[in-house]
């Protein structure tokens, strides 16, 4: 073989080399920095940008893609402990026309966190709604999508500011009141103490408490590599203080019940999708807010659990195209 190719293997074979080292040396000793790198890289394929918008002292730190057109915007609020990137497994199946914006949500990721601020859902939105107004989303009526806690603030604010939302989705939303017991979040009711938070499925500090957490929020049983789950871990741990003084705040009685005491003020057309097999919040939710507001039209998906956004993007994406675009009266085609 020619010298000139065997070098060429060489330097190709060292080339490659290096990016596969670095994987390991990331996957076994930085895990949650290989982590940090997937979100950046998913983003960047996504056509999704990072910015922050400032209130006064206050920043909030948002995702987007696409700018303000005839066709609505859309906002996207995560859940507890989560951050703007969770809802990039939807943004994959989502039209690329469409304007987007994922928030952190407050006292999360890269929006401000301040011992001072008002953790309720009722303080939540009001936040969310400094948000819309940095951004100018509200020039036009947007369409609000919320998710777990989110899904209460998102509800919430659409009773609270009705002129600014002109459709709404819910997916396994907080905040609702039941006629019988649900699983572990619910079962906080009226709980103060600090011990019960800690044994919370919602704030893991060790792998095996992050794999049981997993599998508490998904129906299918996820075999997750016990690197990755130390990685993810490792990236709450800083976090976990506030994550358990935003748990108390939800379990007080004024956010607890917050959407519930304010569904029937959603005037707008509603949209809420639920895991049938959700052990977070009982999927039995879904009936409560199609009794309670008038325009509701709701999507129950099979064989999933409170990861609705995780375990079923595509399908969840696909409801909410087709259900803007029946409340827009647009040709799902022109969604794509």
């Amino acid at each position: 073989m020619d010298l000139d190719v065997v070098n060429m293997f060489v330097i190709a074979g060292g080339t490659l080399a290096i990016p596969i080292l670095a994987f390991v040396a990331l996957f076994f000793l930085w895990p949650s920095v290989l982590i940090k790198i997937y979100y950046w890289y998913w983003r960047r394929a996504l056509g999704m940008q990072v910015r922050s918008a400032r209130h006064e002292d206050y920043q909030f730190c948002y995702s987007f893609r696409g700018r303000p057109g005839h066709k609505p915007s859309i906002l996207m609020l995560h859940g507890f402990s989560a951050h703007k990137d969770v809802w990039l497994s939807i943004v994959k199946f989502l039209p690329k026309n469409l304007h987007l914006v994922c928030v952190d949500m407050p006292g999360h990721e890269g929006t401000t966190r301040s011992p001072l601020d008002d953790l309720s859902i009722e303080g939540q939105v009001k936040r969310i709604h400094q948000f819309v107004e940095c951004l100018k989303l509200n020039k036009k009526p947007f369409h609000l999508i919320g998710s777990s806690m989110g899904g209460a603030v998102a509800g919430v604010y659409a009773a609270y500011y009705p002129s600014d939302i002109g459709s709404l989705t819910l997916v396994c939303p907080f905040g609702l009141q039941y006629t019988m017991e649900t699983p572990d979040l619910l079962q906080l009711e009226g709980t103060q103490n600090l011990d019960t938070i800690e044994k919370s499925h919602l704030i893991p500090s060790t792998a095996e408490e992050m794999s049981e957490m997993l599998q508490f929020f998904s129906y299918v049983r996820l075999k997750v590599p016990q690197q990755i789950l130390q990685g993810l871990v490792d990236v709450r741990i800083p976090h976990n203080n506030f994550y358990r003084k935003l748990l108390l705040e939800l379990i007080k009685e004024e956010s607890r019940y917050c959407l519930h005491q304010n569904m029937d003020k959603i005037k707008v057309p509603t949209q809420v999708i639920w895991g049938k097999q959700d052990q977070v919040l009982s999927a039995s939710g879904a009936d409560i807010l199609a009794k309670s507001i008038t325009n509701c039209q709701v999507e129950l998906l099979e064989n999933c659990g409170h990861s609705v956004v995780v375990e079923k993007p595509r399908k969840t994406a696909k409801f909410i195209v087709d259900f803007l675009a029946s409340v827009y009266n647009t040709d799902n085609k022109k969604l794509d």
